[in-house]
């Protein structure tokens, strides 16, 4: 995917995904299937998700975890697609790490005489993804047989196999719809077997017209993330870095909290409670920023108003969408609540910033019960 495409500035093509609906293709994207009879178990001991609730067709974010100090490997999202079957997205970036780490735990899950777990890399299914306002009726006009699917139905963290009727006339293989993505905006992330990814790219931008689809690239898509509130593995988040520093406590299920028994559990489960509780808490949280003057890049130093260091900034941009400069951080515990002032040196000068709190853009996400703006 390249930063950007020639019909569109970045600014322009991040508008556009706000008010229409864009196309990026992900098929960097590592995609597995995970399964076997110690499927569920073995992702419940890498990941502090509670998969045993999951119902079939639904996804969550979790994070691949180390043993020893509960940093994450790599964030992902695990979708259950029957009851010994998972479907598993990781970050292209860590794809040789990752493998190295399925590898190691599912190994030593073999080794400790636990049921077998079975790991299939998809390593040519396409992916790409579907975003903006107008993602929902794009896609259902190439339904094949849109009768028997309501996308109305379909909602946020969910996912179905569709079929769609290509230009030919003929009907595609299952595609995998999950609604959702990585914008703040209504969409899907559609899984495409590699026979046909360039049909159905073509098919989607053919069928709705350039006056409602564009492709977008990386340009556009990280800062949509950002507004999102949306982390970004290798800035964002990395090996030394928890859940609980980087604001994804929701991630650890409710129940794992009460029996652990996850990589890093020792080390995460405390840090929930601050000292006076009788846990160690962190020393360091993740934020968002609104920085006043030049937008901060990830590095610049966050500062107090003595000059202090207390932080660092991970991710930062203009934001087309709120005509502001916002950033992510991760900020000295204390000075993470909301309208905090403090620092932010760009360019050897220091700019005002006030801690805020994400997303910065209001997420429009089709739940049940409420349709998106």
């Amino acid at each position: 995917m390249p930063v950007q495409y020639s019909d569109l500035s970045v600014g322009e093509s991040h508008r556009w995904t706000r008010e229409k609906a864009s196309l990026f293709d992900v098929g960097h994207m590592v995609q597995y299937h995970i399964s076997g009879p110690g499927a569920q178990d073995l992702l419940e001991k890498i990941t502090p998700s509670g998969l045993a609730s999951l119902p079939v067709h639904q996804s969550t974010l979790s994070a691949l975890l180390h043993q020893d100090t509960g940093g994450i490997g790599d964030d992902t999202i695990i979708t259950r697609l029957g009851p010994q079957l998972f479907y598993v997205v990781t970050n292209a970036g860590c794809r040789e790490k990752d493998a190295k780490y399925f590898a190691e735990n599912i190994d030593k899950w073999h080794a400790e005489g636990n049921p077998k777990v079975e790991l299939k890399l998809l390593g040519d299914q396409g992916l790409i993804a579907l975003q903006g306002p107008m993602a929902a009726p794009i896609l259902e006009k190439v339904l094949a047989g849109p009768e028997v699917v309501d996308l109305k139905q379909l909602y946020f963290g969910q996912s179905k196999f569709l079929k769609l009727r290509l230009a030919s006339g003929e009907t595609s293989d299952d595609v995998l719809a999950s609604r959702g993505g990585y914008t703040g905006e209504d969409g899907f992330e559609i899984s495409i077997p590699p026979q046909q990814t360039v049909a159905i790219t073509e098919l989607l931008l053919h069928s709705a017209g350039s006056d409602h689809l564009r492709l977008a690239g990386l340009g556009a898509r990280d800062s949509l993330r950002l507004e999102a509130g949306m982390c970004l593995y290798g800035h964002d988040l990395d090996d030394s870095t928890t859940p609980v520093e980087a604001g994804l406590s929701w991630i650890i299920a409710k129940e794992r909290r009460q029996t652990g028994g996850f990589n890093g559990s020792d080390v995460i489960l405390k840090q929930l409670a601050p000292a006076s509780k009788g846990g160690s808490g962190v020393s360091r949280r993740r934020i968002g920023l609104v920085v006043e003057g030049a937008p901060a890049r990830e590095g610049a130093e966050i500062v107090d108003a003595d000059g202090n260091a207390i932080g660092k900034v991970t991710s930062g941009c203009p934001s087309p969408t709120l005509g502001k400069n916002i950033a992510m951080g991760y900020i000295k515990h204390g000075q993470h609540k909301t309208g905090t002032e403090v620092f932010v040196v760009v360019r050897g000068k220091r700019r005002r910033a006030v801690v805020t709190k994400m997303p910065f853009v209001p997420s429009k996400y089709w739940k049940a019960g409420a349709a998106p703006a």
